[in-house]
């Protein structure tokens, strides 16, 4: 089978499209088990064996995505071309893009997406499995043979049947064979026959003249017919692909409809009857309804325009209550605000710490003006002693450098 045909096509509209997925399995299961994977796979890894329809329905995603990993590593290595064995925590990616460049190697077409391999199942699955295990058995050698069936004795076979009816089965196979014996004997002894005609035109019979005349007892040949009539009867087998079947099936529905259309016109008349009248009535109570109601229908609408009124007052008053209680919210606070003042100041005036510290207060400042009173007679005393002694310096020193009168004609 090509490759090509053996391929899963998604735009294939045959009626046999959707099986040809199940179809593939078979092959490749048949394949695999030409391969011996049971004991080179299943057995090696420990792996539980794959049923025949397995990569064709989906079952587990995660189980059937590394049993078709390990397969097809295993037809690859086996076809020839190296290829580590996949692991179950390897990259998906890394596995599939893998496999597919070795099926192109081999010349495969695999022209889909490889997000379809990564479901485990399906078509594209099948056919890259398929594909490689039919690249194993070129490389192998294998060839496929004609089936040779064994041969098997056919022995007397006893035919449960009541013989004492024809089928019209044994008369078409009757006159069949009879014909067939006539087409053997088609060569015909033109002196035979011309001395035949011979005898006839001298005037002689062909027949004896012991039968001309019947000695047959009338009672046995009566009970000979009897015992042989059931035999003489012929049974036609009805035949569902016949058109006449079909055609006579026809002729009796048609008359079953008729005589149960005839029973049950008169019924549904009645019923049409009684229905119409149940309208009328229905109609006619309801116009009455309708007057009755149509004031009160009046004034539940102007009730409702009323209604449609106050609820608009409804949403203004209710705007006008939301910001009076915001205001409301805002002049609460402040006097929140202004009691706690209050609080705090006759806290204060009732207490006598402030009293104790205006104490404290004075007495450091007596203490800081005595401190100041001290510094100001040290420094008042310090400055009087240094006028002293300038005054004394200044006396010192003009009393040294007082010139004579005599000496100043001299200049």
């Amino acid at each position: 089978m090509a490759e090509d045909s053996r391929r899963v096509d998604e735009d294939d509209h045959g009626p046999g499209a959707v099986f040809q997925t199940f179809v593939l399995m078979e092959d490749l299961f048949d394949k695999l088990k030409l391969l011996n994977y049971e004991e080179e796979v299943l057995m090696k890894l420990n792996i539980k064996p794959v049923s025949r329809h397995y990569f064709a329905l989906p079952t587990n995603s995660g189980e059937q995505f590394y049993m078709f990993c390990t397969i097809a590593a295993w037809l690859i290595n086996k076809a020839g071309r190296r290829i580590e064995q996949p692991q179950e925590y390897d990259d998906p990616n890394s596995t599939i893009s893998k496999i597919l460049s070795e099926s192109r190697s081999f010349g495969i077409n695999a022209d889909f997406p490889p997000s379809k391999l990564k479901a485990g199942y399906g078509g594209e699955v099948c056919y890259i499995l398929d594909s490689l295990a039919e690249e194993v058995l070129k490389n192998t050698g294998f060839t496929w043979k004609r089936p040779t069936y064994p041969s098997e004795e056919q022995g007397e076979e006893t035919i449960l049947e009541d013989d004492a009816e024809l089928t019209l089965d044994k008369i078409e196979d009757q006159i069949a064979e009879d014909d067939s014996d006539n087409e053997e004997d088609h060569f015909i002894d033109l002196n035979i026959l011309k001395a035949q005609t011979q005898k006839l035109d001298s005037g002689d019979s062909s027949k004896p003249d012991d039968i001309l005349e019947s000695v047959t007892d009338a009672a046995e040949w009566n009970l000979e017919v009897e015992r042989v009539l059931p035999q003489l009867k012929v049974v036609i087998r009805t035949d569902n692909k016949d058109w006449r079947v079909h055609v006579d099936q026809m002729h009796q529905h048609k008359d079953g409809i008729e005589t149960s259309l005839k029973e049950t016109r008169g019924y549904l008349d009645k019923l049409h009857n009684e229905i119409s009248k149940t309208l009328e009535k229905v109609g006619s109570r309801e116009k009455y309804i309708n007057n009755q109601l149509d004031p009160l229908v009046q004034e539940y609408r102007v009730a409702q325009a009323k209604m449609s009124e106050v609820k608009d007052q409804y949403q203004q008053v209710t705007g006008r209550v939301t910001e009076k209680t915001r205001i409301l919210s805002e002049i609460t606070e402040e006097l929140e605000k202004i009691k706690q003042e209050i609080e705090e100041k006759g806290s204060s005036m009732t207490d006598g710490a402030p009293l104790v510290k205006i104490k404290q207060a004075l007495t450091k400042l007596k203490q800081e003006s005595v401190e100041m009173d001290i510094r100001i007679g040290v420094l008042e005393h310090t400055l009087l002693q240094s006028k002293l002694k300038e005054k004394s310096n200044m006396t010192r020193d003009m009393h040294a450098t007082s010139i004579p009168e005599s000496s100043v004609g001299v200049f």
